[in-house]
């Protein structure tokens, strides 16, 4: 579709940094704020759009192939819905101010990590451990094309990659919350003419930013923070910049074959979402730092609750590294350590039975919720260790959460098939 007529300082994406033009604004002045260019109705409250499909010009001499302009919605113009539209426009306008670069929008995060892999097209992949579901995706690769899967965290495994090939790291990682040298594998993926990709999902901005560290395409499970209500899927590329005016056209047109873009209502309900995200955010990761620290100081309490329940605790804020200043992970995570930690449990039946002690985490799996979720990993990873348990932190009081964990303990010490 062509370009906008209207002058894209005065009236388009870069309006409102125009209006302030000796500051940034906040993160959370964006949220709320970074889409308005696309307003082209009084209401204040975006509006859904369910259609998919919308009129050409009435004008024959106006008609041009693949070229939708509305005049008067210079920047909301849409053909079908496969392409674009209207709510997934706004909702990749605002992540776009968020995360610093080009974004696109997905059904869903696996639906984005496919996207990537396609258009990348690598012959080898260096991976770690984290979501099983990236895994999947590149099991099914190599079904189609011979796709190699290799091991990130082995130097031999990383000696095979060639130009071209990708070095994928998740970090934070799942289940554990634990954080990877994200300027370590730049290095390497530099060395080796390698592409380096980033799953944040476990910490988007404000905690860290990959772009930073020279990472060529950030992903993101959008169903986790950005949607941050346990109702919507969402996956999110974001494209280095001085690469994405390049990719995106090509990415535009994959996208649009193999039709994983995002529905209707999810991008009404990731605009709605993202009003309050630094809001949420923050407070997340704050009250998961808070219950971290108190699980640590108690497990180091001979004879206290969680020291006779608990073996372990993983977090980034648990690794040597979060305590020295200047460190590579302090550098990275600069926002927080991130709302998920795991806790292990001193057996498989112990960690099976907890979770229906308490009253304020659901037992369910993903994250990134208002409300606090705790999984039983083993429900949904069959490969996880049996004793290991994902906290995910909502927007409660933490001292709520640390008193429901109390109770939760001590009803599991009452359980005798726990003992």
């Amino acid at each position: 579709m062509s370009s906008p007529t209207k002058d894209p300082v005065l009236d388009g994406p870069k309006k409102l940094a125009a209006a302030f033009p000796n500051k940034e604004l906040s993160m959370a002045s964006r949220s709320v704020h970074a889409d308005d260019y696309i307003n082209n109705h009084q209401a204040v409250a975006p509006p859904m759009h369910v259609s998919t499909t919308f009129r050409y010009a009435e004008n024959p001499d106006d008609l041009r192939p693949w070229d939708n302009l509305n005049p008067n919605a210079p920047y909301d113009s849409h053909i079908y819905s496969r392409d674009s539209a209207p709510n997934s426009t706004r909702l990749e306008a605002i992540l776009t101010s968020l995360l610093g670069a080009p974004v696109l929008t997905y059904a869903s995060g696996l639906s984005a990590f496919h996207a990537m892999i396609v258009f990348l097209n690598p012959k080898r992949v260096a991976i770690g451990g984290g979501y099983h579901g990236c895994h999947g995706i590149l099991k099914l690769m190599k079904k189609l094309n011979g796709l190699e899967q290799l091991e990130l965290e082995s130097d031999a495994d990383l000696a095979k990659l060639q130009p071209g090939d990708i070095i994928h790291v998740e970090t934070p990682l799942n289940p554990t919350g634990e954080a990877r040298d994200l300027a370590y594998y730049r290095k390497k993926a530099d060395e080796l003419g390698c592409y380096l990709t980033v799953d944040a999902t476990f910490a988007p901005p404000p905690l860290q930013d990959p772009f930073q560290f020279g990472v060529d395409i950030v992903m993101h499970s959008g169903t986790k923070y950005f949607g941050g209500h346990s109702d919507m899927l969402c996956g999110v590329l974001a494209f280095r910049p001085d690469k994405a005016q390049e990719w995106l056209p090509e990415l535009r047109e994959e996208r649009l074959h193999v039709g994983a873009v995002l529905g209707s209502l999810e991008g009404w309900l990731g605009v709605r979402s993202l009003r309050t995200f630094e809001l949420r955010i923050k407070r997340q990761a704050e009250s998961a730092q808070k219950l971290v620290d108190w699980l640590v100081e108690e497990k180091a309490k001979e004879g206290s609750l969680i020291s006779e329940f608990v073996t372990r605790i993983q977090h980034a804020s648990q690794q040597p590294e979060a305590k020295e200043e200047g460190s590579w992970l302090r550098k990275q995570m600069p926002g927080g350590f991130g709302p998920v930690f795991s806790l292990y449990l001193k057996s498989e039946e112990q960690a099976k039975r907890f979770p229906s002690k308490l009253h304020l985490f659901h037992h369910a799996t993903s994250l990134g919720g208002v409300e606090s979720l705790i999984e039983w990993r083993a429900m949904s990873d069959l490969d996880i260790d049996k004793r290991l348990l994902r906290v995910s932190i909502g927007v409660e009081a933490w001292e709520d959460l640390r008193d429901d964990l109390i109770q939760g303990l001590e009803a599991l010490k009452k359980d005798p098939k726990a003992q």
